[in-house]
């Protein structure tokens, strides 16, 4: 007799099984973030070769005046994935909205995250909404008439292959409504072996996260994958402009998910995550095409990682 899943475990069902049914097996990188997923990301954040998190929070210090000028008064925040401790109180700082509202697709992790902003910050309404923010969902009631903010950070949008990351911009837009506006993070081309490093840790703490999915999909989907018959492995994919995250078969190995049967020779592997990196064009072609025109753009004195300021302007015929 078949278990009756939750909507959410459905769809990661089926993705699992869809992705790894393939001919280039793959599994989409949303799925990384259950809650164990969410705090080794966490970890990954403040290890010292994972440049993107410390070089946009040094940004976000700098331009935040700048920004909360730019930002209606008693505006709504939406930030497309759980708070980060770390960036997401400097924005609300800054711009003192009238509400925050964290879209995430872990809820456990969204509901912690929520909770403690709430107490940092109690003059804000913390609405958190359980959801994956790569699919059609709707805001919470009574913000309809508010102006709004996307809040986009940590070069997530390279997680997305350009179509879907346009798809993903548009739908962003459809969400917001136009006139609002989206501040998001872009990171920036440079040499390979500092993009490596930034990926495959001495650590091991992104070899942990990676192969956390595979623990994840034991847990959640009755599989029996033998974790250590997999490794984890960075590349570097220059033609896409893209960091790569694989998980690499040590051995020849089989298992079953959700009854299904599978089989991997040595060296085959599942992709689970990328990572592209835009150059100062490329990011604003990619917001035009999303529907975002983009009114203000800030880097490091390095050049490593851009935050844009978009907008949503209306509709227009071009000429």
């Amino acid at each position: 007799m078949l278990k009756t899943l939750d909507p959410q475990t459905q769809a990661f069902r089926d993705d699992v099984i869809k992705g790894l049914s393939s001919p280039t097996p793959a599994i989409p990188a949303r799925w990384l973030y259950d809650h164990r997923g969410s705090e080794l990301f966490d970890d990954i954040t403040r290890l010292p070769t994972y440049y993107p998190t410390r070089t946009e929070t040094a940004i976000f210090h700098d331009i935040m005046p700048e920004v909360a000028a730019r930002v209606p008064k008693g505006a709504v925040v939406v930030e497309f994935g759980a708070g980060s401790a770390t960036k997401t109180p400097i924005l609300l700082e800054a711009i003192a909205p009238a509400a925050y509202v964290p879209v995430d697709i872990s809820g456990d992790y969204l509901e912690k995250s929520a909770a403690d902003l709430q107490q940092r910050f109690p003059s804000i309404d913390v609405i958190p909404v359980t959801a994956d923010f790569a699919r059609p969902f709707t805001l919470p009631g009574g913000i309809d008439h508010l102006p709004k903010l996307g809040f986009f950070p940590g070069s997530t949008i390279g997680n997305f292959v350009p179509w879907s990351a346009t798809d993903l911009l548009r739908q962003f837009r459809a969400l917001l409504g136009p006139g609002s506006q989206l501040l998001i993070g872009m990171d920036r081309a440079k040499p390979v072996d500092r993009l490596l490093a930034a990926y495959d840790d001495p650590e091991g703490v992104t070899a942990a996260f990676n192969l956390n999915l595979l623990e994840r999909i034991n847990r959640e989907l009755d599989g029996d994958i033998p974790v250590d018959a997999f490794r984890h492995q960075a590349r570097w994919n220059d033609i896409l402009s893209r960091i790569e995250m694989h998980l690499v078969a040590t051995r020849d190995v089989e298992f079953g998910i959700a009854g299904h049967s599978f089989s991997f020779a040595a060296g085959k592997s599942i992709h689970t995550e990328n990572s592209h990196k835009y150059g100062p064009r490329g990011g604003r072609v990619l917001l035009l095409a999303g529907g975002w025109t983009p009114h203000a753009e800030w880097t490091d004195g390095d050049g490593d990682f851009a935050e844009v300021l978009a907008v949503a302007e209306p509709e227009r015929f071009a000429p």
